[in-house]
């Protein structure tokens, strides 16, 4: 079984990665030409001090991704950090390590220490982002009525649009990051 430095170490570069897309990819790009790393920041100085890496667990057909690796790159590019993805579908045994009540929701971001040992994880939304698709969720028709597919056609491309259009998206996935790793990198010696 691969460990996630190996994964890390096999992976392709976030830059690659996106240039690689197919699905989301100009949306992808419009936010990451858009989202600017807030200003002195100590979470990106304590990044570039402690030089973790982070592996992403992603596909590009996902919105969630479209938004957050956007974002993520950012933030590696302002910390000069090395950030590696690997695709969930490719080898299902790491995204399985990491499921989300019980889903394979992506993206998933694993924060690793100079060894290699993951100290924080990440994903697949920002809390509060979450609250709110569900939220939306429920409003949907069940999976068997007739009006389902274009009722969750709408919620999607509604998703989509907030997603690409709402700088405070982006400044909350940042934050939620931010949160989630500070503690971790903390710890780190």
């Amino acid at each position: 079984m691969k460990t996630e430095k190996e994964y890390f170490e096999s992976g392709i570069a976030l830059s690659d990665y996106m240039e690689r897309m197919e699905k989301h990819k100009d949306n992808s790009f419009g936010i990451y030409e858009k989202f600017e790393v807030p200003q002195d920041d100590e979470f990106i100085t304590m990044l570039k001090d402690k030089k973790p890496n982070v592996l992403i667990i992603t596909e590009d057909w996902c919105g969630d991704a479209m938004m957050n690796n956007a974002i993520l790159r950012r933030i590696a590019e302002a910390a000069d950090l090395d950030v590696k993805a690997v695709y969930r579908d490719e080898d299902t045994d790491l995204i399985d390590r990491y499921l989300t009540n019980g889903g394979r929701s992506i993206p998933i971001y694993l924060l690793l220490d100079t060894n290699g040992e993951v100290i924080a994880k990440w994903g697949p939304r920002a809390a509060s982002i979450q609250e709110d698709v569900l939220e939306r969720r429920k409003q949907l028709p069940a999976k068997d009525d007739a009006n389902y597919e274009e009722a969750h056609k709408k919620f999607i491309d509604d998703l989509m649009t907030e997603y690409t259009t709402t700088p405070e998206l982006w400044l909350t996935v940042y934050e939620d990051i931010r949160k989630t790793f500070m503690p971790a990198l903390q710890e780190i010696s």
